[in-house]
């Protein structure tokens, strides 16, 4: 006989995570399934440190940073400990570059979010740890924070076994059967039967969809993140260093010390494209020159390469989220973060809480539908650089 759940959560990173524990909170019975075990280094959702801020590219992003803040400070509350760690951050536009600075100051301008423009020798006059060509404009917003990565994950689970949710590790999902009465959920331990079914299993999210018809154009990248060692890490701890991003092509980020003395930083988007199953795991090297030659350049005492981790990324086309029902099963809702989600995860696990169970989310989800173009139309140019 199948267990039998009101709601399958398949895969336990950080939105299945968040899902499981909005779920649990709401007293519905609660199964998650995971396919390593809970806290692993297999995807996305590991090891230190993620941004949070409100800098986006459009006003409906911008709408959705105001709800991560809330559910961040909801989770603090709820697992009685800290995890935004406010720093400030600058985004750093080369003149000509990819990313186009008026996307973001129109952004925050349409929705009142308080931000300061700098040109670089004002930039630099106020961040010595920089060093900018003239021709970079920065743009200040005063919130962005650090939000920690593995430990929220894992705050999340903890929350919701708490809350009476059972979650497996180690069972990989193999098929989803819709029913009749809602999802059979094919495991290697079983069948596991439920109303519904929320799917956050990132990389492996195509090979579940495609026998419901649906052909998602994932593109999975293995990507690297390294640590430097400053010669003086009290120049670079929050407060005196923010997080920061380049906005162009190659993109990069990093963060300040956080929780060691080290500062960490990566490319966004320049890894190679693997598949969920068969990636190296292993430190490459071009990748990690090219990063630290980037980093002599731009902080000049960021110091040293000292290690790498490998994580991967799954993209969409257009680099938005899924947070969809599958339109000929409802009983299936997707959910995906397009590798810059996690500062939105206990946001999503409570809106793709409530598309699962009532069929509608209080925040507008039309630009992440699975039957947009970016998802449909072979023809989509894929543009990752947001």
């Amino acid at each position: 006989m199948a267990d039998t759940y009101d709601l399958a959560v398949v895969g336990l990173g950080a939105l299945g995570s968040a899902t499981a524990w909005h779920a649990a909170s709401r007293g519905l019975r609660v199964v998650g399934l995971e396919r390593f075990d809970l806290g692993h280094e297999n995807g996305a959702s590991h090891d230190t440190s993620r941004i949070l801020r409100h800098s986006y590219h459009t006003p409906a992003y911008v709408d959705l940073t105001f709800a991560a803040y809330e559910d961040w400070a909801r989770l603090e509350h709820d697992a009685g400990a800290p995890f935004v760690t406010v720093t400030g951050g600058v985004d750093l536009f080369p003149s000509g570059g990819a990313i186009p600075p008026e996307d973001y100051t129109g952004s925050l301008l349409a929705r009142d979010v308080a931000h300061e423009l700098l040109d670089a020798a004002e930039a630099m006059a106020r961040w010595p740890q920089l060093s900018l060509d003239d021709d970079v404009s920065v743009l200040y917003q005063e919130r962005t924070a650090i939000v920690p990565a593995a430990r929220g994950t894992g705050a999340m689970q903890r929350l919701a076994a708490a809350l009476g949710a059972d979650l497996r590790a180690r069972t990989p999902v193999r098929e989803l059967r819709p029913t009749r009465d809602g999802v059979d959920v094919v495991t290697d331990a079983g069948i596991v039967s439920a109303a519904r079914a929320v799917v956050t299993a990132d990389a492996w999210t195509a090979a579940l969809l495609a026998p419901l018809g649906h052909d998602l154009p994932l593109t999975v990248t293995e990507e690297q993140v390294t640590y430097f060692a400053p010669a003086d890490p009290n120049v670079f701890a929050p407060g005196r260093f923010p997080v920061w991003i380049w906005m162009d092509d190659p993109s990069y980020y990093g963060f300040p010390t956080y929780g060691e003395a080290t500062v960490k930083a990566a490319q966004d988007c320049g890894g190679p494209v693997v598949s969920a199953d068969a990636r190296s795991h292993e430190e490459d090297p071009v990748m990690r020159e090219r990063l630290a030659s980037f980093m002599a350049s731009t902080f000049p005492g960021s110091g040293p390469a000292t290690r790498s981790k490998r994580c991967l990324y799954t993209l969409t086309p257009d680099r938005d989220f899924v947070l969809d029902r599958v339109p000929e099963h409802p009983a299936v809702t997707v959910g995906l973060g397009a590798a810059h989600g996690f500062k939105f995860a206990p946001t999503f696990g409570r809106l793709l809480t409530d598309l699962a169970v009532d069929g509608t989310a209080e925040a507008d989800l039309s630009a992440f539908s699975l039957d947009r173009p970016g998802l449909t139309d072979p023809a989509y140019e894929p543009l990752w650089m947001v």
